[in-house]
């Protein structure tokens, strides 16, 4: 029996991943399961999977937890915090570890897992983002196995030379296309995105998201995001990553070789095949998933992406060829803004405009350590809640 951990056990990930793990309980067991503070939730999730180990970031959730789950007579020790989340990310019972914390809180957890040397299945954008090259360089140190679990990511995954190690250029690839849904609005005109309201931005047409990534993908940050992960899992230049905008959601990336050949991996738009995937590879799990069916499907549509009405992805390229500490100040600027326009101070055409302010600010030199990572987060976070309140 394999040994999981689940950091973001709670969100969609989480969801999907308990959902494959359950497809193969003689095979996998969950070992831990952590969240920030969805005590109800997570509550469940331990009655059905009986982890030996429970963790909500927030105290008081988890003194909940803790009560509720001492009533009930089960033996699943509770955690609590940062330190928690570190503490399951290291278990050497679960060499498994599934990082699903959306934002800059699933970082130290994240290298936690990378320095304790566990297959890595990545699924929050923050540690590459933030400080990919420093967890790369942990992750091989310590032996442990990246694997990431972003639908575009793990298509390219697929699609590479058995022999590619992350961090460095594959052999033989000319370039990648990242496929991009376009999001709810990407027939929308500039005055009508000024109006979009949050219930709006977090209806995906075509993925079950959690509301902060459902926002990031109708503003096309999610893309941008994922250009910097990209070039930084597979060691990529930056004219090497291209976005292209593909509404059905069903070629999930594509890799085009020095040949001429073009290999891209398919299917229906759900979680669950790359999580199944990072899971059992090198071999194939079955997920659940429903099969494709091409006939149905039709045509197949591909186009470029509008970066004058969805400049947001523009704004991660650019940090992107910046480099150094750049992607980290773009991420937290992004961060601040996205919770300020779910909560309603914020309007949605006004996300890229704190950003591209703080971006303008901000010192962006190189990323030496999380250290330094972690104190330019605080500072693009500082600068960004006064450019919200600015507004």
């Amino acid at each position: 029996m394999i040994g999981v951990a689940i950091l973001g056990s709670t969100g969609s990930i989480g969801d999907s991943t308990l959902d494959v793990l359950a497809r193969h309980a003689d095979r996998f067991r969950v070992v831990a399961l952590a969240a920030h503070s969805s005590t109800a939730k997570l509550l469940a999730q331990c009655e059905r999977f009986m982890p030996d180990y429970a963790c909500l970031v927030e105290p008081s959730a988890a003194a909940e937890l803790e009560r509720a789950l001492r009533a009930r007579g089960s033996a699943t020790r509770v955690l609590v915090g940062a330190a928690g989340l570190n503490e399951i990310a290291t278990l050497s019972a679960a060499p498994y570890v599934m990082a699903g914390i959306v934002g800059a809180a699933g970082l130290e957890s994240a290298f936690a897992a990378a320095r304790a040397g566990k297959r890595l299945m990545i699924a929050n954008k923050e540690p590459l983002v933030m400080a990919g090259e420093l967890l790369i360089a942990e992750a091989r140190a310590a032996g442990a196995t990246l694997l990431p679990i972003d639908s575009e990511h793990n298509a390219i995954f697929q699609c590479l030379p058995r022999e590619s190690e992350t961090g460095r250029n594959p052999p033989g690839v000319r370039r990648i296309l990242l496929t991009a849904s376009g999001g709810p609005f990407i027939d929308w005109s500039r005055e009508r995105l000024a109006k979009v309201t949050p219930a709006e931005a977090c209806a995906h047409p075509k993925w079950v998201m959690g509301r902060k990534i459902s926002v990031d993908s109708a503003t096309l940050m999610n893309k941008g995001l994922e250009v910097i992960e990209a070039r930084r899992l597979f060691g990529l230049a930056p004219e090497q990553v291209e976005v292209v905008v593909h509404r059905q959601s069903l070629v999930h990336s594509l890799v085009e070789y020095v040949d001429g050949s073009m290999l891209a991996q398919l299917g229906s738009p759900d979680m669950r095949t790359p999580i199944a995937h990072a899971l059992g590879w090198p071999e194939r799990l079955e997920s659940g998933v429903q099969s494709l069916d091409l006939a149905a499907a039709g045509t197949l549509q591909f186009e470029p992406p509008d970066t004058d009405r969805f400049p947001c992805l523009a704004l991660a390229q650019q940090a992107g060829r910046a480099g150094g500490l750049a992607p980290t100040v773009l991420n937290a600027a992004n961060e601040v803004a996205v919770a300020a326009f779910l909560e309603g101070r914020l309007n949605f055409c006004g996300i890229p405009a704190v950003i591209e302010s703080v971006l303008a600010a901000a010192s962006t030199g190189s990323a030496t350590d999380l250290g330094s990572i972690l104190a330019a987060d605080a500072d693009a976070r500082a600068r960004a809640a006064l450019e919200v309140r600015a507004r």
